[in-house]
């Protein structure tokens, strides 16, 4: 991997959180990989609904945790959305997870923690911390030429407070 590049986004509201998944959402083509990380209620299927609003997503988005992968066609490109908590490291590899990951569409991985080693080397990391109401920080990590280049995009914007 070539590069790494991080950036802390300052979420003080819900809208913060909207705008910052429709920025990622607009500048995804295929074989984004997005992985989202943090506590339960920290705002991960919040955020992958508003990611998939971006694309253009039709319907309701949830959180893909029994099913364990959803993919959504209706927008600008494919969503594969997945929730990787409930498997093992074994089970989520028998998925076939790298025809997702290398396909034509963006892969938003909840909990990819779990699973790293199944992961490609090039992806955005998006840790979200619950700071209380609707007050969100968010870590996010380029790993990759590409999402540095949106980590250091993103720490020049004022809105959300973007740090690198």
């Amino acid at each position: 991997m070539d590069e790494t590049a991080e950036v802390l986004w300052s979420a003080d509201s819900e809208a913060d959180t909207v705008k910052l998944a429709q920025w990622l959402a607009l500048h995804a083509e295929p074989g984004t990989l997005i992985t989202l990380d943090g506590d339960l209620g920290a705002g991960k299927t919040r955020f992958s609904q508003a990611f998939a609003a971006g694309l253009g997503v039709k319907g309701v988005v949830n959180s893909p945790t029994f099913t364990i992968i959803k993919e959504y066609e209706s927008g600008r490109l494919p969503l594969y959305h997945m929730d990787v908590y409930r498997l093992s490291t074994p089970e989520a590899d028998e998925l076939g997870l790298d025809d997702y990951f290398y396909g034509e569409g963006v892969s938003l991985v909840e909990w990819a923690s779990l699973i790293p080693e199944l992961l490609p080397q090039e992806r955005l990391e998006i840790r979200l911390t619950h700071l209380g109401g609707e007050q969100r920080s968010i870590t996010l990590r380029g790993m990759g030429s590409r999402y540095s280049a949106w980590c250091r995009e993103l720490a020049g914007m004022p809105e959300g407070g973007g740090k690198a």
